[in-house]
């Protein structure tokens, strides 16, 4: 903390105080926005902390510069108490200062008639997830109960309902819900969702065209992950290709999210990224993935799996991945069937179980003919493969008109 005397720290408050009057008086959006963006580090607010910790009787400041307005003592007393907080590393002290003052702006903001504060109101939102998850961290590293960012979902809400009138105000309920959605998935009650989204998708109040861009991205990107753990992939992949079109290009880091979740519904589905894009976005983890696919090497995608399996494990992907097998055991057969074909064309159809096991063997894959028959079965139920299985002697005969169909964009399952 470089050095402040008395007097500068007296002029950065009162400077700050008007500042913040100012932006409420002149119903200037963006500048409020600014001086509620407690974790965002600009200068003005470190700036203040350091005076706000150099003049201790900073709150007889802030009852002076508000003799006509009790309610704005209310936000901005608890507002700089959390500055003061945030900037020393006390984040409980810091989350509790600002849900108090957050709460006292709402309150305001709720007898706004217009929507100029949606900006601040969005502002808010995301510094009580924000403040929450470093107040839990500071809680774990203490043994006592991180709790703070359940409280936060709970504020959340009420913001959402302050948002999902019929007014212009609404234009703002999408950043809420996205911000409630990065609580839920990090408190693992996803099943909470469904309410928020129902209450965004079946509304007539809400046009989905009206909201930002870059919300209905992030809106996209989320029910698209809900979509992949309810393994509806159709929904999942029209979801994250809108969040992958309309994400800002020059954010990589966001797109290699939403890839991280739409290669593997893709793959699902049958269709391949280029290797060209994996290595474009660090997704290496997918390589063998791919490779295996192509080539039908059960091996090398177990070996990916659990190479990975971490990874996959936390973004709640490996499951997509090892249904997968059967696609593999598709091309598998595929490459059989084409080398067969080279060596006599007039039984290329016919497949012996023997020939399957062998090439398992071949693979380090260790499995008998009862089970390559069950799988076989599988594979003509889900329609990798037309044709029908001879039992006695032990072949599967493939279809000569197509007997390996494409997935054509529609998962195995269907």
């Amino acid at each position: 903390m470089a050095y402040v005397s008395m007097g500068e720290a007296h002029r950065r408050i009162i400077d700050f105080l008007s500042r913040f009057s100012d932006a409420i008086s002149s119903q200037d959006g963006a500048a409020l926005r600014s001086l509620l963006a407690v974790s965002s580090n600009s200068s003005l607010l470190l700036s203040l902390a350091d005076a706000l910790n150099i003049f201790q009787d900073w709150a007889r400041l802030v009852k002076q510069a508000d003799r006509n307005s009790q309610q704005l003592g209310e936000i901005l007393v608890p507002h700089l108490r959390c500055i003061q907080s945030f900037r020393i590393g006390r984040f409980v002290e810091a989350y509790v200062a600002f849900e108090k003052s957050a709460n006292a702006f709402l309150q305001e903001f709720r007898n706004w008639e217009t929507a100029w504060a949606v900006e601040a109101v969005n502002m808010v939102a995301h510094e009580i997830r924000v403040l929450a998850e470093l107040a839990d961290k500071e809680l774990s590293s203490m043994g006592k109960n991180p709790e703070k960012l359940q409280g936060a979902g709970s504020f959340l809400m009420k913001v959402f309902g302050a948002l999902a009138g019929k007014g212009p105000k609404r234009v703002g309920a999408l950043y809420v819900t996205c911000q409630l959605f990065k609580v839920y998935f990090k408190l693992g009650t996803v099943h909470l969702c469904r309410s928020v989204i129902r209450s965004i998708e079946t509304a007539k109040i809400f046009d989905f065209e009206e909201f930002p861009s870059s919300d209905k991205a992030t809106y996209m990107y989320y029910t698209g992950r809900l979509e992949v753990y309810n393994e509806n992939f159709v929904a999942a992949d029209q979801k994250l290709t809108y969040a992958l079109m309309h994400c800002n290009s020059q954010y990589e880091a966001n797109l290699r999210m939403i890839l991280k979740y739409l290669i593997p519904v893709k793959l699902s589905i049958g269709i391949l990224p280029k290797m060209t894009l994996l290595e474009k976005y660090n997704l290496i983890e997918y390589t063998n993935v791919v490779k295996a696919l192509k080539s039908g090497d059960l091996r090398l995608l177990r070996r990916a799996l659990q190479e990975h399996e971490d990874q996959f494990l936390r973004t709640g992907v490996y499951l997509v991945l090892e249904k997968l097998e059967l696609q593999v055991y598709q091309r598998l057969l595929k490459k059989i069937h084409m080398i067969q074909k080279q060596k006599d064309p007039s039984k290329a159809h016919q497949i012996k179980l023997d020939l399957i096991v062998k090439a398992l063997k071949w693979l380090q894959v260790d499995m008998d003919v009862d089970e390559v028959e069950c799988i076989m079965a599988i594979l003509i139920y889900k329609n990798l493969i037309k044709g029908y299985f001879a039992h006695k002697s032990k072949v599967v005969v493939l279809s000569k008109q197509d007997p390996f169909p494409k997935l054509k964009g529609k998962p195995v399952s269907s």
